[in-house]
């Protein structure tokens, strides 16, 4: 089906946009532009939008808003906002409704293969590092998804022979029915539990990447992870897995400190793991889950070129600035205790940390007892800060004389005190542990706030 198709099939139909974010803003410009009926319905107010209200509404976009913009969902077609639980939909639907998403339509419409991305932690440099293998490889690649890029209006631009790449999150994954040619699940540890209902509504959404039918031609999974493993006996053909820890028969794995790829039993070196510009064994993992997921489409040299040459993405244990001999580290990416964890563990030096945000209702002990082995000062903000406070001083073998905890009220106060106590030599890093919306719209707007704070220090 093309874009035009699908829209086609639209018109004579009344549609809501339940949720008007940045997936959304594109999706509701196409629908109007197209004179479909379309109303946007959100919570907030029409000052919220700015411009936004003005030029939609002028292209005949109706609005319903404000805090029961939920009660009255009778349209034919509802698009649901990824952060939108459907259960908070169901209330407000008619008996007819069709609930969709903008990814869901875009999966419809793509005339290209797709290779999708999930997990907990790494879904984002993984997505960009197969992306920049891919366009290495000579492949045109268009990347979006979670990771900030709506493709649904793009899809009249692409070929056949190009290639998508997509990070999903659970919030995408949940309602979807078709799966890529080539998904990928890096990891799976608790996270989002302040809006799934349980972990297991969580884990059976990412499963959700490979569940559908017809299923992909290729499942990569990570076998060092005890829920992702678990997955291997539901999938029929094509399981790939990458390992750290140990040898697989089809995938990638590390083998005497090198990077392999594996093909029934054959193996192919691709590159020394101290040769990955990026520092970390997350990010060993995360080309691991790469090298599996196109071992017959890119060529080892290729991978091992992008490996060594490749920066990373911003906001992931991105380098600020190094001043006085401290080096200064944007890691606002890491919202869950597993990154932060991944994030600790990429120094051979214990760190100066500054995490705490909004309470995703995670456990934060094993979270403590990594800080211990790892931290040699804590400064604390955010909703979590009294939470994480008492995780690490209720540790078994904590001494507040090895590790000064202090919790700020302030996010510029934090980030100035934890650069107060940094000596030559030190590492102070922003690795929240949490997400940001307790004080912030997103991870990028904390992370270039901590950036901005960082180069103002004299």
């Amino acid at each position: 089906m093309t874009l035009q198709e699908y829209i086609n099939s639209l018109r004579g139909k009344t549609v809501a946009v339940a949720g008007v974010g940045v997936s959304n803003l594109p999706l509701l410009r196409l629908l109007a532009a197209a004179g479909i009926d379309v109303t946007a319905c959100d919570q907030h107010e029409k000052e919220h939008f700015g411009a936004d209200y003005a030029a939609l509404s002028a292209q005949g976009v109706k609005w319903s808003l404000g805090s029961g913009y939920l009660d009255d969902l009778h349209y034919d077609v509802v698009f649901r906002t990824p952060g939108l639980h459907p259960n908070k939909l169901k209330a407000g639907l008619g008996v007819h409704t069709v609930v969709t998403s903008e990814m869901e339509a875009f999966f419809q419409v793509c005339p290209c293969d797709i290779v999708a991305v999930t997990g907990s932690d790494g879904k984002t440099t993984t997505t960009t590092v197969i992306s920049e293998i891919l366009k290495a490889a000579g492949r045109r690649v268009w990347v979006g998804g979670n990771i900030g890029t709506p493709l649904l209006d793009k899809a009249p631009g692409m070929d056949s022979g190009d290639i998508c790449v997509l990070e999903l999150s659970s919030f995408q994954l949940m309602t979807m029915s078709q799966a890529p040619r080539i998904a990928v699940v890096t990891n799976l540890a608790p996270n989002h539990l302040d809006i799934h209902t349980d972990m297991g509504e969580y884990v059976a959404a990412k499963r959700n990447i490979f569940a559908c039918s017809p299923p992909p031609e290729a499942v990569v999974l990570n076998a060092d992870n005890a829920i992702t493993r678990s997955f291997l006996p539901d999938i029929a053909a094509g399981a790939r897995l990458f390992s750290r820890r140990e040898a697989v028969e089809n995938g990638a794995y590390l083998k005497d400190g090198s990077l392999v790829l594996a093909k029934d039993g054959a193996i192919t070196p691709v590159l020394p793991a101290p040769e990955i510009l990026i520092p970390g064994d997350h990010n060993v993992e995360n080309y691991l889950a790469a090298f599996a997921a196109l071992r017959d489409l890119a060529s080892p040299k290729t991978m091992a070129q992008v490996a060594r040459s490749f920066p990373g993405v911003e906001h992931r244990i991105q380098l600020v600035r190094t001043l006085r001999g401290v080096r200064y580290y944007n890691d606002s990416i890491a919202s869950s205790p597993s990154r932060t964890t991944a994030g600790l563990r990429s120094f051979k030096e214990k760190v100066i940390l500054i995490a705490g945000g909004h309470d995703k209702r995670i456990p934060f002990d094993g979270l403590a007892a990594e800080i211990l082995e790892h931290v040699k000062a804590l400064y604390l903000v955010g909703e979590t800060a009294e939470k994480l406070r008492d995780a690490v001083l209720s540790c078994p073998g904590y001494d507040p004389d090895a590790l000064p905890v202090t919790v700020c009220e302030d996010f510029r106060e934090t980030v100035l005190a934890a650069s107060k106590a940094a000596r030559e030599g030190d590492v102070v890093i922003l690795s929240p542990a949490c997400s940001s919306f307790d004080r912030f719209r997103n991870f990028a707007e904390r992370g270039d706030t901590f950036r901005e704070i960082v180069e103002e220090l004299e």
